[in-house]
């Protein structure tokens, strides 16, 4: 009884006559050379692995099929090859060599085998015959282009595979992804730029575009076109070097969450060993375990439907010990244990920046998931802190402003240093509230590669100097209050959210500074999170706010706008007549027309639509309506006067 085979494996020495030996002295003088299919075929054969395949029939490519993919004249371009002499060979090789290539008379017979080879091998998996498929080919296939070949590449044979299958099988979700150390996204992601139906996923040397192919088409934006927007990820290391760990690093936070979303049909895998340990072309460092246990990931998608295709790999030995541990995995061998390993801090810091552009496309990509921990962390600071030291200083040296002290743990932990009040805050008679978010930091990247901030065009925008400077000018007390926390450490995960945190700070600083103050007119203004924080404190405090407060003014941004009190009657009432919103012209609440109105009383449209715009557009009406406010509440009666000098309640714009 015949064996019933699940994995069969393509080979024809015929590849091999596709040489440079009319263009170059010797075949070794060039790392293409026709060894290297057969020095992985006697590998897999000494291993005694081939009486477990089935050998599948290779055959040229059809025209018709590599029209699927390249144009006729690209067609006709490689077959005319075959009519080149010695002395046109010789007269062309600069030519060649400017392409990355050598030709031969033989040539256009190796590339359609290797094509059509590949072709075979995902045909018996796509139609059911088998499981698994090795295409051990040449020359690769890659880097072709529709309409051009290059980089030892002449017919982009995975792209053509890909398409024959969706043509003429069921399957029509294919994943192709390269390891090859080069950038494959010239000739592959090319074919399919704009193809939801293929996702194309590469890792490969990348060096900010310096690597061959070179160019930025292979940067980790580079995400595909139209309907395939999404569709393309690439994963660019910065620099030679990567290990097992880098590459199992990305396939565990990046290419596998995006694979399995993605779901597909059929894999294809064009298996380049060029980033091999002892390949000296692509100066990596991965080894035959790292690819084996790429590829035992890879096996669980698709139902177990996969295909690996050759492609580079210029050591003969790196790339013969690769590709024995691929054939032993799809042949069912359970991968070798790894020892402990860890990404390089470049690795994670690109595989980082690859999912926080993929996280845009893909909800399985958790960006934070990925997020570099970083060795010198003893040694940094981050730069919000540095920022609010900075902040705080400033407010002292510019107003004389000083830092206000917290009494209980969590706050001093989360908000300390935070606070700031003028001098006279226990004395004059009109204070204004300030709680506001950090500010914007702006960041000017001087590469994607990298992520290094240009220092000299990155600044903060602070949302609160101009009023400050306004507030200090009119001779009011301030309490400013940023309520940006401090980042959680690990054992507090079950601490207070930030809006309770707010709302403890707020009635905190209400009890113990505010009402014990002798100000008799205070003026609330909340930004961004400071809105939430002083809707609570309005709460919490309702009967003493309803005598000194006569005017609550929240920018709110684009966020929600905080829910609005209710209860007591009262408390709902004063708030209506005594409460200005400011909300972008585009923000969805508008739509509610009259209910919003009932609920808030003014609210005021800004034209502005950037969020870190909105306060610059919306201080200057601040100051008149404060002023105006405040200006119309004598101090000698403003508790009883100040109810009957209310807001009329309308849409501001």
């Amino acid at each position: 009884m015949a064996p019933k085979f699940t994995v069969g494996v393509v080979y024809s020495p015929d590849m091999m006559y596709h040489s440079p030996s009319h263009a170059y002295a010797s075949e070794d003088d060039h790392p293409e050379r026709p060894e290297r299919i057969a020095r992985i075929f006697e590998a897999i054969k000494q291993a005694q692995l081939l009486p477990k395949m089935k050998t599948i029939a290779i055959r040229k490519v059809k025209q018709e099929e590599a029209l699927l993919v390249h144009s006729r004249d690209h067609w006709d371009k490689v077959l005319s090859i075959a009519l080149m002499t010695p002395q046109d060979i010789a007269d062309s090789q600069a030519f060649y060599e400017g392409l990355s290539l050598y030709v031969h008379p033989y040539t256009p017979l190796s590339a359609t085998l290797s094509c059509g080879g590949v072709i075979e091998a995902s045909l018996a998996v796509a139609r059911g015959e088998l499981k698994k498929t090795f295409a051990i080919v040449r020359p690769p296939g890659h880097h072709a282009e529709p309409d051009e070949h290059m980089g030892f590449c002449f017919f982009n044979n995975v792209a053509v595979a890909a398409r024959v299958v969706q043509q003429t099988t069921p399957i029509k979700k294919i994943l192709i992804l390269d390891w090859d150390v080069h950038h494959e996204g010239n000739g592959t992601q090319k074919a399919f730029l704009d193809d939801p139906s293929v996702l194309y996923m590469s890792l490969h040397r990348y060096e900010g575009g310096a690597f061959y192919p070179c160019g930025p088409f292979g940067s980790l934006d580079s995400c595909g076109e139209g309907d395939g927007i999404g569709y393309s990820v690439n994963v660019p290391w910065p620099e030679a070097g990567m290990r097992d760990a880098d590459y199992l690093h990305a396939f565990h936070k990046v290419i596998m969450p995006i694979a399995m979303e993605f779901a597909p049909e059929l894999v294809i895998i064009s298996a380049g060993f060029d980033a091999a340990e002892g390949d000296t072309l692509g100066g990596c460092h991965v080894t035959p375990a790292g690819y084996w246990h790429m590829t035992h990931m890879l096996s669980g998608l698709a139902g177990g439907r996969l295909v690996v295709a050759l492609e580079g790999g210029y050591n003969l030995d790196s790339i013969s010990n690769s590709a024995l541990a691929v054939t032993r995995m799809i042949l069912g061998e359970e991968p070798p244990e790894l020892g402990s390993m860890v990404a390089s801090e470049s690795a994670t810091e690109t595989v980082w920046q690859v999912a926080r552009q993929q996280s845009k496309y893909w909800k399985s990509v958790e960006p934070k998931a990925a997020e570099p921990r970083e060795e010198l962390e003893p040694l940094c600071f981050s730069i919000p802190e540095l920022l609010k030291a900075h902040r705080r200083e400033n407010l002292f040296r510019t107003h004389g402003m000083l830092e206000i002290p917290l009494v209980t743990q969590e706050l001093v932990d989360r908000l300390g240093s935070q606070i700031m009040s003028t001098t006279d805050i226990m004395d004059n008679e009109t204070m204004v509230v300030f709680a506001h978010e950090f500010g914007n930091i702006r960041a000017e990247i001087e590469n994607t590669d990298t992520c290094n901030l240009n220092t000299e065009f990155s600044y903060m925008v602070d949302c609160s100097k101009e009023l400050n400077a306004w507030i200090k000018s009119e001779k009011y007390s301030l309490l400013d209050v940023n309520l940006l926390p401090k980042p959680h450490q690990a054992a507090e995960r079950q601490r207070r959210s930030v809006d309770e945190l707010g709302r403890d700070l707020m009635t905190y600083l209400w009890d113990n500074y505010i009402s014990l103050s002798n100000a008799k007119r205070v003026v609330l203004i909340g930004q961004g999170p400071g809105c939430s924080a002083m809707m609570e404190l309005m709460q919490q405090r309702s009967t003493r706010i309803m005598k000194v407060v006569p005017l609550v003014v929240q920018v709110v941004g684009h966020g929600k706008i905080p829910a609005t009190l209710r209860e007591p009657e009262d408390l709902r009432k004063w708030y209506y007549k005594h409460s200005l919103v400011f909300i972008p012209k585009t923000h969805p609440m508008l739509a509610e027309g009259k209910t919003l109105l009932k609920r808030h009383g003014a609210i005021h449209t800004l034209t502005e639509t950037k969020s870190v715009k909105l306060m610059m557009e919306a201080v200057p009406v601040i100051q008149s309506v404060v002023k105006q406010r405040l200006d119309s509440l004598p101090l000698r009666n403003s508790t009883a006067n100040h109810i009957n000098n209310t807001i009329n309640p309308t849409v501001i714009t």
